[in-house]
């Protein structure tokens, strides 16, 4: 009988070009490494990534669309600068969206997640006491992503994703301006209404978390009477 030879294991497949720059891309936005208002040249990105112009181009088409990055004419790009009108649409929108995704999380969110999350929230604590404003950023964005993710709603997670591209920059901003240590949150009070199973008090502490941040961004923007 002939042995057949066992099948070969596929070795882990790396994802296209254009996807790893439009990742790592959207994470320099997200986190604030390109400020509002900062123009970048197709070129520069290329060259501060190592990649090519087309994933570059690409990537910048996606993220244009995202609403993440606005297209300002001889090849720059910029992130978009909030104006207060801005603001207030997003406030609505987060309150909206980010409340809900976490009074369905808390109903399934399973207690070794919950645990998980406040580690994060302890990492985030870290960051805010030693003025890490990356790391601050970083577990921020881990710890709402992180109960999102567990609401068996995947089109209102989408829009939650979308909305943090919008105001990220701006945290960043908030942060070089007062310093993380006035960057205080309600992450306690969602850990508990989650560790209760209490949908309710877990959305009404969500949206008490969002506008406390939008609000301090609030404070950078330029004062529309100016």
């Amino acid at each position: 009988m002939k042995i057949e030879a066992p099948a070969q294991v596929a070795p882990d497949v790396k994802p296209p070009a254009h996807e790893m720059v439009y990742q790592a891309l959207r994470a320099r936005i997200l986190f604030g490494e390109l400020a509002p208002g900062q123009p970048v040249t197709i070129q520069g990105l290329a060259a501060t990534m190592g990649a090519g112009m087309t994933p570059v181009r690409e990537a910048i088409r996606r993220l244009i669309s995202d609403g993440a990055l606005v297209f300002q004419g001889n090849r720059r790009v910029s992130v978009p600068q909030l104006s207060h009108a801005d603001l207030e649409q997003l406030i609505f929108l987060r309150k909206s969206i980010e409340s809900r995704l976490t009074y369905l999380a808390a109903g399934i969110i399973p207690p070794d997640r919950v645990a998980a999350l406040a580690q994060i929230d302890t990492q985030l604590d870290r960051a805010i006491l030693s003025g890490d404003v990356a790391g601050y950023l970083m577990n921020n964005h881990r710890f709402h992503s992180g109960i999102y993710g567990f609401a068996d709603a995947p089109i209102l997670a989408e829009m939650a994703d979308r909305l943090w591209l919008r105001f990220g920059p701006s945290l960043r901003v908030v942060c070089g301006r007062f310093g993380t240590q006035s960057l205080p949150d309600r992450h306690k009070d969602v850990l508990e209404a989650l560790r209760d199973r209490d949908p309710d008090a877990a959305a009404a502490a969500m949206e008490a978390d969002v506008v406390q941040g939008m609000e301090q961004i609030m404070q950078v923007l330029p004062d529309p009477s100016e």
